[in-house]
């Protein structure tokens, strides 16, 4: 039940008329040896993680290690509560659970890494967002995770993950991809159409910098969380309109990688670029060293 590569696993799809979550899981099944109630546990603990580190800072907001960001996300719940959202909904609440795991991630709370710290709220918030839009069971969620963990299985295993070797794309674009491919599968989409969400993705963020302010995960990290949940959706959603993806996924990470490998160091988490070295990202790192 083995795949290498995005195509390998759409042949194993169809071969065994199959979804990617369930390739997925019989993969897990095939490597480790563990039982399918055993694979779907695990999992399970994983979304109560992201469920929690989602939902902690709407509740209370959390002071971060930095000091850079702490109530965004709470105020961007409040704004949808107040019936002063453009957007009330799914896409809110997404964007708002996005912005909350980031909260937590900077306040060294608990948080699950998908695929990265930096880019852990796009999954949790895009997840939870739709849960609670379509009022679909924990189960169905859980399942859905093994499709996202497929693209980001992908995503390591021919390119990368890391801001430091790839840039934001790697990250937030990845996690972003992941999300989109599981909402697709969750509304009914095949595992082409999945692979096609995934794809717009990782073209609509092509190129897109690591450049954290003081070089902490804080800033812009937390507003591209909300962002990349954003761009999941909508792939998503073109994908389910039966939009054809020109690129196929295997030749998207392999574009995002090559892309990221020409950035220079400046723009791959050093910190020494974007918006880090702006007049106002150089004042807020002075700030943060001397306290």
């Amino acid at each position: 039940m083995d795949f290498k590569n995005a195509k390998e696993l759409l042949q194993v799809c169809e071969e065994n008329n199959l979804t990617i979550s369930e390739a997925m899981k019989r993969r897990e099944h095939d490597l480790t040896g563990a039982d399918d109630a055993e694979i779907t546990q695990r999992m399970t603990e994983v979304y109560q993680i992201m469920k929690d580190s989602a939902r902690r800072a709407i509740e209370k907001p959390v002071k971060t290690m930095g000091g850079i960001i702490g109530g965004e996300s709470s105020r961007l719940h409040k704004l949808a509560e107040n019936g002063k959202s453009i957007f009330p909904g799914i896409m809110n609440r997404a964007a708002a659970y996005s912005m909350g795991v980031l909260e937590v991630n900077a306040s060294m709370g608990l948080i699950v890494a998908a695929p990265t710290a930096g880019s852990s709220g796009v999954v949790p918030g895009v997840f939870l967002a739709y849960q609670e839009e379509k009022k679909v069971s924990d189960e169905k969620m859980v399942q859905a995770l093994f499709n996202a963990g497929a693209i980001g299985y992908l995503a390591m295993r021919n390119a990368t993950v890391a801001g430091a070797v790839g840039g934001c794309q790697a990250e937030i674009g990845i996690a972003a991809a992941m999300a989109a491919s599981a909402v697709t599968e969750l509304e009914g989409g095949s595992p082409e159409q999945c692979e096609d969400a995934a794809s717009t993705v990782l073209m609509n963020m092509l190129g897109l910098v690591c450049d954290p302010v003081a070089g902490l995960v804080e800033y812009p990290c937390q507003n591209r969380n909300a962002s990349g949940a954003a761009n999941a959706l909508v792939a998503a959603e073109i994908a389910l309109a039966g939009n054809k993806q020109l690129i196929p996924l295997d030749q998207m990470i392999d574009t995002m990688y090559d892309v990221g490998r020409r950035l220079p160091a400046a723009l791959r988490e050093t910190a020494l670029g974007g918006c880090a070295v702006t007049e106002a990202g150089l004042e807020c790192s002075q700030c943060i060293f001397k306290s």
